[in-house]
């Protein structure tokens, strides 16, 4: 519709910002050390910043930032979509050639970077043919920085709205765990609903208080940069995710919501500065599935805890583990079960089912195991520049998700593993999350991942990696005593080996496929 149309607007989540500031242009926006913002200068920033980048880069162009959540990666949420070009936020975890890998995939037209990361920004961009500049936003030498913003203090203010709501807003790579990482488009469309359906779910207002303890390089922070926005709230910066920083910022701030994967529970919950609370404070988990352990742990602290589910494919969440008022009648251990399974459509979510190869729904049965397929408006427009991929991942009309999952009676899904990641033993089908679980219920173990093996007769077993406490003397004998009394036996692993940590992604994912390559090793611990 033209832009004149009465009754249609193109929805994009900058306007968020656009109104915070015009309504609570005083209330404090942003906290990061002695650094504070209120809406209306984290307004002006953006405005700033979007201006300088509309002077060097045209409308449609990437432009990539390499920052932790510093303010300035919480102002590029606004300034590069503001400036009509699309946002690519990179893994600060990556090395320089999976860096450069982005920049040249994405064409990204300028890299802005904090000053911890400089280096390897330089480093990255050094290695594409005409590599986009480098920018240092934050720390070390910010001249070329000033020089940027030069650019744009003599050019008109940037309008808040958009005209094609389904345009690009947003490139976010996968974490390429299988090989290189795919790049998923979001449209500013897609990103107003998902960031409206989060902020309901997660309970958002003026009172919040959000520590950011999720990287906003992940999908965009759940699109929680937005959403926090809008509900004109208190965006608490920190750098990094550590024990002490984190609870540190917990009790001096009065934090009222966190978000981040089963890690950052940990964090929290594991961390010698762990105590009970006496206000509420809720955490929102996804990523990878909670253990029910890990739920109780938390909850014993006095904290909240809601999971969520999804891919960087559907913005982050997709799905919501809605609580229901009769599992209080649950014993404990029950009603961490159900509160770890992934739930229900969330409000701004379209289709959800559980299919066959066939795309035919499963029983409800809460046993049949089928494919995870999604539609609706917090679905990705597609791969940039993988048409192959995108129908692929299209096929059928749904979005395939690649991971397998049953349907309860009670039509909340629970995802019991990725499709590459479940066993086949012996024609039986063995959860690597179900045994995960229950060797996390062990009181001695912190961590833990289960991968299948080639075994001569069954054709697949499964083998544990284990971290065990510091202090335990725990052993593969008792892990396996502990397991036969919670899985039939054809599930228990046959060997466990125990690790000082698991190789994860940044995003908390385990990575498995480094757990596989290194099964193909004798067991270092029979069980």
């Amino acid at each position: 519709m033209s832009p004149s149309t009465p009754n249609s607007v193109s929805l994009t989540p900058l306007v968020f910002l656009e109104r915070a500031a015009a309504v609570f242009p005083h209330r404090e926006a942003i906290r990061f050390g002695d650094q504070v913002y209120n809406y209306a200068q984290f307004a002006e920033e953006a405005q700033h910043l979007a201006r300088a980048i509309r002077a060097r880069v045209s409308p449609g162009d990437r432009v990539a930032i390499l920052a932790s959540n510093i303010p300035q990666m919480l102002i590029a949420h606004f300034a590069i979509p503001l400036a009509r070009a699309v946002l690519v936020t990179i893994n600060t975890r990556l090395s320089s050639n999976e860096i450069a890998h982005i920049l040249e995939h994405s064409g990204a037209a300028m890299l802005l970077a904090s000053g911890e990361f400089s280096r390897v920004a330089e480093d990255a961009a050094s290695r594409v043919p005409h590599g986009p500049d480098v920018i240092t936003v934050s720390g070390g030498n910010r001249e070329a920085y000033d020089d940027l913003l030069q650019d744009g203090a003599n050019r008109a203010a940037v309008p808040w709205s958009v005209d094609d709501e389904n345009a690009v807003i947003a490139l976010n790579y996968t974490s390429g765990t299988t090989g290189n990482p795919k790049a998923v488009m979001y449209s500013h469309r897609g990103a107003y609903l998902n960031s409206m359906g989060f902020l309901h779910h997660a309970g958002f207002d003026a009172d919040t208080r959000y520590l950011w303890t999720l990287p906003m390089f992940h999908c965009n922070g759940w699109c929680a940069p937005w959403s926090i926005t809008a509900a004109a709230a208190l965006h608490l910066c920190l750098e990094a995710v550590r024990e002490e920083a984190v609870w540190a910022a917990i009790d001096a701030w009065d934090v009222t919501h966190l978000c981040g994967a089963p890690t950052v529970l940990s964090i929290v919950a594991d961390a010698p500065q762990a105590h009970p609370l006496d206000r509420p404070l809720r955490m929102i988990t996804g990523g990878a599935p909670p253990s029910p352990a890990m739920v109780s742990k938390v909850e014993r602290l006095g904290i909240s805890l809601t999971h969520v589910y999804g891919l960087t494919e559907v913005y982050g969440p997709y799905t919501i583990c809605e609580y229901q008022p009769q599992w209080n009648t649950l014993d404990e251990r029950e009603r961490a079960e159900r509160m770890a399974r992934q739930g229900v459509a969330m409000i701004q979510s379209g289709g959800l089912r559980i299919v066959n190869d066939d795309l035919v729904d499963v029983p409800a049965d809460g046993m049949t195991l089928g494919e995870v397929v999604m539609r609706g408006n917090n679905v990705m427009l597609g791969y940039f520049r993988d048409e192959a991929a995108t129908e692929l991942a299209f096929a059928g009309g749904w979005f395939h998700s690649g991971d397998l999952a049953v349907m309860h009676p009670d039509g909340y899904i629970e995802v019991k593993d990725r499709s590459k990641d479940l066993i086949i033993s012996g024609g039986e089908n063995i959860s690597s999350i179900e045994v995960e679980n229950a060797l996390l219920s062990h009181p001695d173990v912190l961590d833990a991942a289960v991968v299948a093996v080639p075994h001569v007769k069954w054709g697949e077993r499964p083998k544990a990696f284990v971290v065990a406490r510091t202090e335990s003397t725990v052993d593969a004998a008792e892990l396996s005593a502990h397991l036969r009394s919670r899985l039939a036996g054809f599930k228990i692993p046959d060997s466990v080996e125990f690790l000082v940590e698991l190789p994860r992604t940044s995003t908390g994912k385990i990575l498995k496929r480094e757990l596989r390559d290194s099964a193909m090793s004798p067991p270092s611990v029979p069980g």
